[in-house]
């Protein structure tokens, strides 16, 4: 009797948690449409907009689309410049940086990413923080 409910409970694990966080993201097409949808709506964001004017947003979304894909362990490799050099002197503030994390929140809601694994993909990015913000 043991083994049938440890064979139940099993089967009724959810896969997504034995998935790598880069699976849950929907690989390099997913994450690719995920930083599609974020800066979809950055675009309408009158509060960061800015911070993209005059910038090739589609060397954005490629570069974006790498460094997510590599930093969850993806296949990809970050062509651009550190967080540091590329934010210099943009005056980012903690409440820039916040309002593109809602984004990127709201994009993965969207594209119905586990709870579990846009926190994962945060704290991944977080560390990014103190080179971004000025």
């Amino acid at each position: 009797m043991k083994a049938l409910m440890l064979t139940a409970a099993l089967l009724l694990t959810p896969l997504a948690s034995a998935q790598s966080l880069y699976d849950q993201l929907g690989q390099k097409q997913g994450i690719s449409a995920i930083v599609e949808e974020m800066l979809y709506r950055v675009g309408g964001d009158e509060r960061i907009v800015h911070h993209f004017d005059g910038v090739d947003i589609m060397r954005v979304h490629q570069l974006i689309t790498e460094q997510v894909c590599n930093v969850v362990g993806g296949p990809c490799e970050y062509s651009g410049e550190s967080m540091r050099v590329s934010h210099e002197g943009m005056g980012v503030t903690h409440a820039d940086f916040n309002a593109l994390v809602e984004h990127l929140i709201v994009a993965m809601e969207k594209h119905e990413v586990p709870v579990a694994a846009q926190n994962q993909l945060l704290a991944k990015l977080a560390p990014m923080y103190d080179d971004i913000v000025e």
